[in-house]
């Protein structure tokens, strides 16, 4: 199965193309945040390299969030149009799981994967192999940090935290509860490689038009609008992909 797999969840762009489990060529790029722009042309550079055509794709595996907003939207809508137009399957992947994957399947401790959004706040889910399948724990959420860290310090066992400290979070890391590290940064980039393969292994969405991001949460304007309008129910304030 020829598989490309795309993550532009947050900061870090990533593109893979796997065949039967074979990493053939990837990219990721962490310097930029446009990545409406280099996507495409990344894509198209890797099957280049490889001698691969559109029409050799089986399947593109996308992470369907959360993560920023404008992020997995360009992911999510690439995805959706390269599987419609080229009638091939369409898979999305937790971009927390794509990251938790970074941790060894020797590792018995709880895995917990973050993004920073903004105000003290993050996204975060729990995660932990059990006979070599990665398991979900706690479902992807969006609460602050502080509220994170009281959680995890209640568990019995070791957790493992992966993600990017930013400044706005160092403080919180400064004094973690005893149970609880932090994983080296470099654990924190996505790879599209571990997303293709977990990729292949679920089921294909049946409609493709149907399938859209996993924000978790609404946006600033969601929410101003929100306090203007209170009592009022709106749906779909913003469009989805």
């Amino acid at each position: 199965m020829k598989v490309l797999a795309i993550d532009t969840s947050n900061h870090p762009m990533s593109v893979a193309l796997v065949e039967d489990d074979q990493l053939l060529a990837t990219t990721t790029l962490n310097m930029v945040r446009n990545h409406s722009i280099y996507l495409m042309p990344t894509i198209d550079r890797l099957c280049q390299l490889v001698k691969w055509s559109p029409t050799d794709l089986d399947r593109v595996v996308v992470a369907q969030g959360p993560g920023s907003y404008t992020g997995i939207r360009i992911a999510a809508t690439t995805a959706k149009v390269l599987a419609d137009t080229l009638n091939i399957d369409l898979v999305g992947v937790s971009s927390l799981e794509v990251v938790a994957r970074n941790v060894l399947p020797m590792t018995t401790a709880i895995i917990v994967p973050f993004f920073d959004t903004r105000r003290g706040n993050v996204f975060a889910g729990a995660y932990q192999w059990q006979d070599g399948q990665l398991t979900s724990q706690i479902a992807d959420q969006h609460l602050a940090m502080s509220d994170l860290l009281t959680q995890l310090a209640k568990i019995d066992q070791q957790v493992i935290m992966v993600g990017h400290v930013t400044k706005k979070l160092a403080d919180q890391f400064e004094k973690l509860p005893q149970n609880v590290s932090l994983a080296p940064r470099a654990y924190g980039i996505p790879s599209t490689y571990q997303l293709a393969l977990v990729g292949v292994d679920q089921p294909a969405v049946k409609e493709i038009d149907p399938f859209v991001p996993h924000y978790l949460r609404i946006t600033e304007a969601e929410a101003n609008w929100q306090k203007l309008h209170p009592g009022v129910t709106m749906k779909n304030y913003v469009r989805e992909v």
